[in-house]
């Protein structure tokens, strides 16, 4: 799969333009420039894994670069890629890494906050909760309390008007009972006209 990949890229570089074009030397290795398109040619330098360099022109599986320092040679198709190395996206990972560690402090100072936030208001809610249970305590013994008192009134008002009926009974009894006596005695406590000859009084 690697050497196809290879013959596709180098395909590719046969065909290309002979214009300048952006590349990269593989990152898993180093080679060597070469002054002509194949090994039998004087080595010039190296170049290291991962240098950015610029495509001048391409020939049987080789290609002519240009690197930051101006040298030019030819190297193997094989070492270029157009992705670039780690040493050209390092930089730009590194702030994308500090940039979301940033992100992710200011979103946890936020769940923090929001924590916070809920732990204050889940405790106002505890302590309005605690202090109606203490209300409803203190208003269901004044209730309680209450009702004993107006049970207990409640027995003495049937106490009192019982009372007061036996009394109204007793007196009544003996009013009736005065008054029958009255009126048994009254008639031979009062003495009797005498009536006259004639039947006139």
């Amino acid at each position: 799969m690697k050497h196809f990949i290879r013959l596709i890229l180098l395909a590719c570089a046969l065909s290309a333009p002979a214009h300048a074009q952006t590349k990269y030397i593989s990152d898993d290795l180093f080679t060597y420039m070469h002054s002509g398109p194949g090994t039998q040619y004087r080595i010039l330098g190296s170049v290291n894994a991962g240098a950015k360099v610029t495509q001048l022109e391409a020939s049987s599986g080789y290609i002519k670069i240009k690197d930051s320092r101006g040298r030019e040679g030819w190297i193997k198709n094989d070492f270029i890629t157009n992705t670039p190395g780690l040493k050209e996206r390092l930089p730009a990972l590194e702030k994308e890494l500090t940039e979301t560690k940033a992100k992710l402090a200011t979103a946890e100072q936020d769940a923090d906050q929001r924590n916070a936030s809920l732990v204050s208001s889940l405790k106002d809610r505890e302590d309005k909760i605690s202090d109606l249970e203490e209300r409803n305590q203190m208003l269901s013994e004044r209730l309680n309390a209450a009702e004993t008192e107006v049970g207990t009134l409640s027995k003495k008002l049937d106490t009192q008007h019982n009372d007061l009926l036996m009394r109204w009974f007793m007196r009544g009894g003996m009013v009736a009972g005065g008054g029958l006596l009255l009126g048994l005695l009254l008639p031979h406590l009062i003495p009797r006209k005498k009536k006259s000859p004639s039947g006139w009084a």
